[in-house]
């Protein structure tokens, strides 16, 4: 009996000092945890879609705009980058390719957006701009590099998720400048190209 009791005092006083740590334990997991990872952004952390108040802001922007869509019945894939030194205007470089099935064509355009900037998550631009298309061999096996210039017109619209990142769409009109072969002058072919993607946008401070 006495070896009992001994056991049972002992247990008794194990359980009781396992109570007395738990509490301590937790603190100290607590304490631990504060200095964990913290967010480059804090504001962004503790709001992540939430919008600056006001017209939306673009001036002395940075953008990055990667996206998938069609150019013609062809598929596209693209990535541009843009600057806008003011609420209204922006400059973009793009450049894509059309990975079809005879030839591949890279595309390298320079346009410009246009907007007038609203408050809210939806903001529309027009685009314009020129560039030129690249078509070299795919598949086939008797084929030249040829170079095409080509006119680029449409527009887009941004939906922010917050207001550094927004999906984007956009459609537009390519015209591009080629010849035909035994015929003399230049012969227009006409494409529609849509994109959508993300706009990954960066303040840069003047």
């Amino acid at each position: 009996m006495s070896a009992r009791k001994s056991i049972a005092r002992g247990a008794i006083a194990s359980l009781a000092l396992l109570g007395t740590l738990a509490p301590r334990a937790g603190h100290a997991n607590d304490d631990a945890s504060k200095p964990g990872l913290e967010a480059l952004v804090p504001e962004v952390a503790m709001h992540p879609y939430r919008m600056e108040p006001g017209v939306h802001p673009f001036r002395n922007r940075l953008s990055l705009s990667p996206g998938y869509g069609y150019f013609g019945s062809d598929r596209l894939f693209t990535f541009r980058l843009a600057y806008n030194p003011n609420s209204w205007l922006g400059y973009e470089a793009a450049i894509s390719h059309d990975p079809s099935h005879s030839v591949h064509a890279l595309i390298h355009t320079f346009s410009a957006n246009v907007r007038r900037p609203f408050s809210g998550r939806l903001q529309p631009y027009l685009s314009g701009g020129y560039g030129m298309v690249i078509v070299y061999p795919g598949q086939s096996v008797n084929a030249s590099p040829v170079t095409k210039n080509t006119l680029t017109m449409g527009g887009g619209l941004e939906l922010y998720i917050r207001t550094d990142l927004a999906i984007r769409a956009e459609m537009r009109d390519a015209v591009v400048f080629g010849k035909q072969r035994d015929r003399e002058g230049t012969v227009v072919y006409d494409y529609s190209q849509g994109t959508i993607g993300l706009a990954f946008y960066r303040a840069i401070r003047p």
